[in-house]
């Protein structure tokens, strides 16, 4: 079974365990909407965001989901504004505002221009409590995590995201860093099988060492 594999079943297994049928969710860089249709599905009756900056795959999901989640042409981040992003045209999934680390050395890949958002700033006159937070972008979760203080101190969410290396430093995140900043807002990182089990957090010691060694690229985070 691949790593990839794995985190899709824990992934599914710790939505059931999560969400209810009115919990509000957000998928951040949904691509093809896999786990938008978990969401969906399981929470039936909540409100539900989608973030997805590749323009065609942004049409596709508008047209799929119109009347049952929310979807934005945006990139989030940090700040505002509009920046160059990394289409990679042999792979989408490895798409993102940074250049990373690819499968081939001659990976083909287009700039394109667009606009990039903060959450607190596009769900700022949302009328619902989110549940959970979904962040798969290629190495850029700590800015979009830094975009959504307000949410993530308001609302405590569970955040599932990844991070690991061939991505993330290419944007310059250190995983102290990260573990810092959810530290300072009160939550605790566990894999996915931790959480799914109910087995202890990490350390900042063992996130470091699952970081550096390449153990896990996908976590879950929760308030304390």
């Amino acid at each position: 079974m691949t790593k990839n594999i794995e985190y899709d079943i824990f992934t599914g297994k710790i939505l059931k365990k999560v969400l209810q049928p009115g919990s509000n969710c957000v998928d951040v860089g949904a691509h093809k909407g896999e786990i938008l249709d978990e969401f969906i599905a399981l929470a039936g009756s909540g409100n539900h965001f989608a973030f997805e900056p590749i323009p065609a795959m942004y049409k596709s999901l508008a047209s799929k989901y119109a009347g049952k989640a929310q979807v934005f042409p945006f990139a989030l981040s940090d700040h505002d504004g509009v920046t160059e992003f990394n289409l990679v045209l042999d792979d989408p999934a490895y798409s993102g505002l940074k250049q990373r680390e690819y499968k081939t050395a001659d990976t083909r890949v287009e700039k394109i221009e667009v606009e990039v958002r903060t959450l607190d700033g596009v769900l700022s006159d949302r009328q619902c409590k989110i549940d959970l937070i979904k962040i798969d972008v290629e190495g850029g979760e700590f800015g979009v995590l830094k975009g959504a203080t307000q949410i993530l101190e308001k609302d405590k969410p569970v955040i599932i995201f990844e991070f690991g290396k061939g991505a993330s430093e290419y944007y310059g995140t250190k995983p102290e860093e990260l573990f810092g900043f959810f530290q300072k807002h009160n939550y605790a990182i566990y894999t996915l099988s931790a959480f799914q089990k109910n087995i202890s957090s990490l350390s900042a010691a063992e996130f470091l060492v699952s970081y550096d060694n390449k153990i896990d690229y996908y976590y879950i985070a929760k308030t304390l």
